[in-house]
């Protein structure tokens, strides 16, 4: 069972970057992985995919252009680069993981089975 550990997230201001990070607990060559954000009150929401090999990544509309997913499967680390943050933006940011070796990417926050504790991102105006 692979364990997940975000880190990166802080207060930011609008318009900022932030860059969020997370460390797996072994290798991530066959986990297709993803990051999620759920802000009060609000249900969890896609934010962007990645296929095991980084070939095949997705993003939700609301960040398309402005967020980039990347990995370091050496590394056993997914990133997040968050650039151009919106007020609508602040959330808690959760990376997921899946067993997965074809180069789809997993959309959905439901698709994945492994998670970590989030990281929050607070965005001020």
């Amino acid at each position: 069972q692979v364990q997940l550990v975000e880190s990166g997230g802080g207060l930011v201001q609008a318009g900022g970057s932030l860059r969020l990070s997370c460390a797996a607990s072994q290798r991530t060559f066959n986990y297709a992985m993803g990051w999620v954000r759920q802000a009060p009150g609000k249900e969890r929401e896609f934010v962007a995919a990645s296929s095991w090999s980084g070939g095949s990544t997705a993003y939700a509309d609301s960040v398309k252009g402005r967020f980039t997913i990347s990995r370091d499967n050496a590394k056993n680390t997914v990133y997040l680069q968050m650039n151009s943050l919106k007020p609508a933006d602040p959330a808690v940011y959760s990376c997921a993981a899946d067993l997965h070796l074809s180069q789809s990417v997993r959309p959905a926050p439901g698709q994945y089975a492994y998670w970590g504790q989030g990281t929050q991102v607070p965005v001020s105006s």
